[in-house]
Formats: C-alpha cells, structure tokens, sequence
C-alpha cells in the first residue's frame, strides 16, 4: 500500500468522523432529545473553546515530547471512547461536557493530522505544496461521505450517528499507530510559551487595520457556526407539512450541496481576490451571508425549494471568500517572523471566540422565538440576516484598505485554513 493512499485513507477518515455527526446532531438534539436552542448552542460552542487553546497545546507536546503520529491516534481513540458515551447520554448538562472533552480530543487532532501528513511527504521525498491537496480532498470527501450515510440510513435524528463517528474514530486511533514514525524535532532554541501558543501574533492588535479586520473575523466566524448547529434542526421542522418531500426525508443530502459549493468556489478566490482585493471580496462574503440566512427565511421543502438550494450553493461563497481570503489578507499583511502565529490567531478569532459567540447567541435567538415547542423559523433565519446585513453595513465604512492588484495563488496552507475549519 502506497504512502499516498495511505495518507488519503488517514485525511478520508479525519474528516469522515466529523461528517457523521457535526451536521445532524443538533437535529437530534433538539428534535428528538428536545434540547432547548440555548442548549443545542451551548454544546456546539464547545467546539470552539476547545479551538482557543487544545491545538496549541498538543501541537508543543507533539513538538516535544511524543510522535505526532502517536498522539493523533491517542486523540481518536479518546474520542472513540467520548462519542459512543454521548450516544447513552440524554442529559443536557451531561452531553455538555461529554462533547467539550470531545472536542478538546478532536479539534488538535486536525492539525495533528497536516502535521503527520506534511512530515511524511517531505520524508519520502514528496513536494508538500503539490501533493497535499489531493490528498486532502479526500477529508471533504470523507466528511460529505459520511452525511450521506447518516442521512440515507435515517439516522439523522438518531444517537446512531454518534455510532459511526465512534468505529470510524476507532478505526484511526489505531490506523494512526501504523503511520510512518513523526517524532520531536530536536531544537537548538525553545521557543516560549507564548510564541509556541501563537499568542505573539496579537501585537498585530496595534495596527488599526488588523484589528479591524480580526474583529470581522470573529463576527463572520459566529455566522459560519449558524447553521452547522440549526440548519438540519430547521428542515425537520417542515415534516407535518411536507413530510413527503425531498428536503425533509433527505435532510443530509440537501445540506451537502453546500459543501460540495465550497469545494467549487475556492477555485475562483484567485481571480476575485486579484481583481478585487481583500475588501471588496469580504463584502462579498458578507452579503452571500445575508442571501444565505434570508433563502432559509423565505424558502420551504415545496415550491421554494429552489430557495433552499440557493442557500445551499451561495454557502460556497460565504465561506470561502471569507476563509481562503482571510487567510491570504493575514499572510500578505504579516511580517515572516509571525506569519504562522498571525495563521493561528485568525483561527482563534474564528473557530474559537467567534465559534463561541455563534453557538451561545445563536442558541438565545432560537429560544427567544420559540413558543410551546414551536419554532418561528421564519423570524429566526431573518435575524441572523439581519445580522449579517448590519455587518455589511458596518465593514466598508471602518475597514481601511487600499487594493493593489497583483497575482494571487493559493497554496496549501491556505486550502488547510479553508479545509479545516468549522465547516469542511
């Protein structure tokens, strides 16, 4: 068996666990476990706790002191033991904590999977910068593969789904032991805490134009965590109406399409972001947030499917040109020195603070409208619109930037940030 086939069985598998739960759970939560919106939000926000501080903390151990390729499988084989506990759980304050510990397994384990990944390469010889993406591809894959299975076995609103993420963690924790030895590199010069953590990067908090654009970062990174945590609970909500149609029997597949977008729109980043620049394609960003919410608002599973399927593709747009474009923005506008920690914070501001902000508030919002058991889907979906519509409002006026053309490529750090983030 080939190192690349090995390595594409390995990303396949990371992206696959995630896939099996990250966009159904809330339907189980709220609709079958009948979790209020504060709740199903309180747990996805764990999520990005778990991204404030967990990678750089066993990104130093995997530095240091154990084989990375030892410390992922470590990682999945706790979460294997974490998913499997949540599917016997039906106590909110319980599932809370079961998947916060989880997360803080799985979260690191994404950037321990890149570094096994573009350590094994460069041992035997490979170019990183070609021969990582398709590899990495096959995680998209893996994660739209495994919401098709939940989805097609009905197992959408059922503790199932958490099943199959705990064998398929199972099946990596111990497919990682085999992987080609990673071990410490020695280093002549400890870095401190504080720079291993990243933390050095928020000098960059002096520079008004920074500042300003991280402060987006994480108000955009709350919409991105929006409807990973309601949009399935949000279909099956129609099933007394439209029981019958498509939307609502295939929840997963509809919700997919959404991924499959990002895939397609990361290759037009280039040209927008060249032709455009970084303002300009944010606001781009922003507004296809604002379509996104407001087709939710206005669609249903009958005639306003297309309304559905709308969101869904313009999903490709909201999240690539903020993802891959923010990430491009913090490497041109970062000295070398703290490029990969400046990478670190955007991060941070998005799949952590803004990640948090998203879970919680979003949550308050569904609760606010929700009257005996019923939703107002309607109302909720123009809120966040709403939202995302001030922000659009707000950016151009404070955000100071002045585009110079010049070519633009995506390397694979950049298709990492995109690939890796809340929403494969």
């Amino acid at each position: 068996m080939g190192i690349r086939f090995r390595l594409t069985l390995m990303n396949f598998l990371q992206f696959f666990i995630w896939g099996s739960w990250l966009i159904s759970l809330g339907s189980y939560l709220g609709n079958t476990l009948h979790f209020t919106g504060g709740q199903v939000g309180s747990i996805y926000a764990t999520m990005g706790i778990a991204s404030l501080f967990m990678p750089g903390l066993l990104g130093i151990v995997a530095d240091r002191w154990i084989n990375a390729e030892r410390l992922l499988g470590m990682s999945h084989l706790l979460g294997a033991i974490l998913l499997f506990w949540a599917s016997r759980v039906t106590d909110s304050d319980k599932m809370y904590w079961i998947l916060l510990f989880n997360a803080m397994a799985y979260m690191p384990a994404i950037a321990l999977n890149n570094t096994v990944s573009y350590h094994i390469l460069e041992k035997k010889g490979y170019q990183v910068v070609k021969d990582f993406p398709p590899i990495r591809v096959w995680g998209t894959i893996g994660f739209i593969s495994a919401m098709w299975v939940v989805d097609l076995v009905g197992w959408s609103l059922s503790p199932l789904q958490l099943w199959i993420g705990s064998a398929a963690s199972l099946i990596l924790g111990v497919y990682a032991f085999t992987m080609p030895a990673c071990p410490p590199v020695k280093q002549t010069k400890r870095r401190s805490l504080v720079s291993a953590m990243g933390f050095d990067a928020f000098i960059l908090f002096k520079r008004t134009k920074m500042a300003t654009f991280f402060i987006f970062a994480m108000l955009l990174g709350a919409a991105l965590q929006i409807t990973n945590t309601f949009g399935q609970s949000f279909l099956h909500d129609f099933t007394p109406v439209y029981s019958h149609s498509f939307a609502v029997i295939h929840p997963g597949l509809l919700m997919s399409v959404s991924q499959i977008s990002e895939v397609l729109f990361i290759l037009a980043i280039p040209f927008f972001l060249n032709r455009f620049g970084i303002k300009k394609v944010m606001m781009i960003s922003i507004f296809a947030w604002v379509a996104r919410f407001g087709f939710f608002g206005i669609g249903n599973p009958g005639d306003g499917l297309f309304l559905l399927i709308f969101s869904m593709i313009i999903y490709g747009i909201a999240f690539d040109f903020f993802l891959i474009s923010g990430s491009l923005f913090v490497d041109t506008e970062t000295e070398p020195g703290i490029r990969a920690s400046a990478q670190g914070l955007f991060m941070i501001m998005t799949n952590g603070i803004g990640a948090f902000i998203g879970g919680v508030s979003s949550g308050k919002v569904i609760d606010f409208f929700t009257q005996d058991g019923v939703k107002d889907w309607h109302s909720i979906w123009f809120v966040f619109a709403g939202y995302a519509l001030l922000l659009g409002v707000i950016f151009p006026l404070v955000f100071r930037y002045k585009h110079e053309q010049k070519s633009i490529e995506i390397t694979e750090e950049e298709l990492v940030v995109s690939e890796t983030s809340i929403q494969p």
